[in-house]
């Protein structure tokens, strides 16, 4: 009997306190060779709420697992229409200033890469070219059967179109874009199947109780061993997925510094962590290092992709979103 996925932990006593001196961050980022790994504290921000903070969605709600979504076609009728709904929060969502400070540190050479645990795409949003999904999109989904994938702005027209009377009004949304529904809500949802081999869909991103990709997970590896130092940014490190990574830099004997209100599962393997919010240090960090941070939807790419959310949301308006996980 497979064991569900630990979605909490309890901090020690003897962890190291945070600080709210912000001068580690700048003197990371000074000397060049970061790689960020981000969690869903960086984008709280943008309205997307994180798992484990104050008021954090795992009080309230236990994330879908992998087994429960593939085991049930009535897991999936609850997912697909709580995640239909919620897919308009992240449809409409921006990037903040934390997002746009790390692409402007990446545009100033001194990050050498993005690791996100988000499945919200805002750091490629906000001009980061090159940030590795840890646990997915879920602007994509995927075929479980043939494999196919495609937008999830056009299985949100579909799902739009079979189900032209679902309206409810969701008590919260959480990272994952799931919105909370009850079962009466949900009613009887219509789920649709791919339209290349009737196969069963799923969204592009890594549940709870699923294995990152072997080749992800050593992508990540190489990056860290690439790298000088390691920037944590709005993580719990609760999973393994992230805080494996943590714990390679330490054995490398690599700096990390982690900014994050409350303590983290990592915090014993970092030089220190900055118990400050992230937009904010950042842009303070980047005016004390002399570097521009781009306003709002200043940058092309911004623009471009607010543009395209926007249409996206316009297209689904009809009815209606750190997939954080656990791997091996």
């Amino acid at each position: 009997m497979r064991m569900r996925p630990t979605v909490s932990w309890t901090p020690a006593e003897d962890l190291p306190p945070g600080t709210t001196d912000p001068r580690p961050v700048a003197e990371i980022l000074n000397a060049g060779g970061v790689l960020v790994l981000s969690g869903a504290g960086i984008s709280t921000e943008s309205g997307i709420p994180d798992y484990r903070g104050v008021g954090g969605s795992l009080s309230r709600h236990t994330p879908m697992t992998y087994q429960d979504f593939t085991g049930s076609h009535a897991a999936r009728r609850r997912y697909w229409a709580r995640s239909h709904l919620g897919w308009r929060t992240f449809g409409r969502a921006r990037p903040n200033a934390g997002h746009r400070a790390v692409a402007a540190f990446e545009r100033q050479g001194l990050v050498t890469g993005v690791i996100t645990q988000n499945v919200d795409g805002l750091h490629q949003a906000a001009g980061s070219e090159d940030a590795v999904e840890l646990h997915g999109s879920l602007g994509r989904v995927i075929c479980l059967s043939c494999g196919a994938r495609s937008p999830r702005r056009d299985l949100a027209r579909r799902l739009a179109e079979a189900n032209p009377d679902f309206a409810p009004v969701a008590a919260g949304i959480n990272p994952d874009g799931d919105a909370d529904l009850t079962d009466a809500q949900v009613g009887d949802f219509r789920v649709l199947p791919c339209t290349v081999c009737g196969g069963i869909l799923k969204p592009d991103v890594v549940f709870f109780g699923e294995a990152v990709p072997p080749q992800r997970v050593e992508h990540c590896r190489a990056l860290v061993r690439e790298a000088t130092s390691l920037l944590v940014l709005g993580s719990s490190l609760t999973v393994m997925s992230g805080l494996r990574f943590v714990r390679q830099a330490a054995q490398a004997e690599k700096p990390v510094v982690i900014v994050n209100r409350d303590a983290t599962r990592g915090d014993r393997y970092a030089a220190t962590r900055v118990a400050l919010p992230l937009g904010p240090t950042l842009t303070a960090v980047a005016g004390t290092l002399g570097i521009r941070v781009e306003a709002e939807a200043a940058s092309e790419s911004e623009a471009e992709a607010a543009s395209e959310s926007e249409a996206a949301v316009e297209g689904e308006a009809a009815s209606e979103g750190e997939a954080a996980s656990e791997a091996s």
